[in-house]
């Protein structure tokens, strides 16, 4: 049996008779989701914890789970649809480190969901002309001062598709999570934005099954996948109570940043980003330059300049003594702040930011939040 198609009869499962939790732990335990169909004889040989529910359930006939898993890779296979397993390496890395990662991912589009740069954008159905204004100039400035950065949002009214919208405008690739299968579009209005959106740099993508229906539950649900694939999550317009507000706490839950546009005070739909921001829940932001330096991005757009000259990652590039010294802590220590570089080093600190400028133009390492650097292997 494939890791796909066992992959799909997991995620299956954790959507009729297992907590998703534990079908993550299972799968986390077992090295894969065939690890974990090989042991279901024996699945305390994995998890020796597993409750006595769960080891009935796992020798439990999957005849029709199997059944269901071939016909939803068949079925993929025909429209063109990637199943991205939670095992896969295009899986989004982000997501992934997240407790309640889904553990199958559809997508329509070819957009690098593992880019340097994710952002997504929330918030109320009801946008006004004001937030509109707000996420259109962010949108079309982050476009100028971080050109690799990838728009994620949920396809729906309001700022979802004023942001999805602004991306497409300004050529940037834009991500819509939806809260369905494959096979249809919700709401039918912004089918022509998703076709865009997937014939582009972009991407639609659901952890749903195709013919599965958007209800009410499926977009709380898939907020959590919303606020896991991205770096940082915007809050543009909200009213004291909304989806938006949820995606914002799920990402702080996350250890993610979260960022909220002020409005007037007596405004209905600002309501929800100005609780945020006085309740320490949220970062004030009016604009995409506030965004940038407090994600510090600010060297993206030297990078990319770069890369367009030229200057891109060689298979051996030339390291100076302090830049080998940097890679070497990176490798044994992982993904490392500016910081903890320099106590791993033995560097200076304005010696440790020097060099990690120029190992990001070299294509070396790559910067992530809250000034963090990752080794690009």
């Amino acid at each position: 049996m494939t890791e796909t198609i066992s992959s799909l009869i997991i995620a299956l499962l954790a959507t009729s008779r297992l907590p998703l939790q534990t079908a993550v732990t299972l799968c986390e335990a077992a090295g894969s989701a065939c690890g974990v169909l090989e042991h279901r004889g024996n699945i305390r040989d994995i998890v020796p914890d597993a409750t006595d529910t769960l080891v009935e359930l796992m020798k439990s006939d999957l005849s029709s789970y199997i059944k269901r898993a071939e016909e939803e890779q068949e079925w993929c296979a025909r429209k063109g649809v990637r199943i991205l397993t939670y095992a896969d390496s295009d899986y989004p890395c982000r997501l992934r480190n997240c407790p309640d990662a889904p553990l199958v991912l559809f997508v329509r589009g070819k957009c690098n969901l593992n880019a340097d740069h994710i952002i997504s954008i929330v918030g109320t159905r009801k946008s006004t002309p004001y937030g509109k204004d707000v996420v259109d100039g962010i949108v079309r400035d982050l476009r100028q001062q971080c050109p690799d950065v990838v728009v994620l949002s949920g396809l729906a009214y309001g700022i979802d598709i004023i942001a999805h919208r602004a991306a497409l405008r300004n050529d940037i690739p834009t991500v819509g999570v939806v809260a369905h299968g494959q096979d249809r579009i919700y709401p039918q209005l912004h089918r022509d934005e998703a076709n865009k959106m997937v014939l582009g740099n972009g991407a639609v993508v659901t952890e749903y099954f195709h013919g599965t229906a958007p209800e009410p539950r499926n977009f709380l649900q898939r907020n959590r996948i919303i606020a896991g694939m991205s770096d940082a999550t915007i809050v543009a317009e909200s009213a004291s109570h909304g989806g938006g507000l949820v995606t914002a706490r799920i990402a702080q839950d996350y250890g993610r940043e979260v960022f909220a546009i002020p409005g007037p005070i007596n405004a209905e739909f600002s309501q929800g980003c100005n609780n945020l921001i006085r309740d320490n829940k949220a970062a004030l932001v009016s604009s995409a330059t506030d965004i940038v330096n407090a994600m510090m991005w600010q060297n993206a757009g030297q990078a990319a300049q770069a890369r367009r000259q030229g200057i891109e990652r060689t298979l051996f590039p030339t390291l100076t003594p302090e830049e080998q010294a940097i890679v070497n802590a990176l490798k044994e220590h992982g993904d490392s702040q500016s910081n903890a570089l320099t106590a791993y080093t033995g560097l200076p600190i304005n010696t440790v930011v020097a060099q990690l400028f120029s190992l990001e133009m070299k294509g070396v390492i790559t910067p992530l939040s809250g000034n963090t650097f990752h080794l690009i292997s």
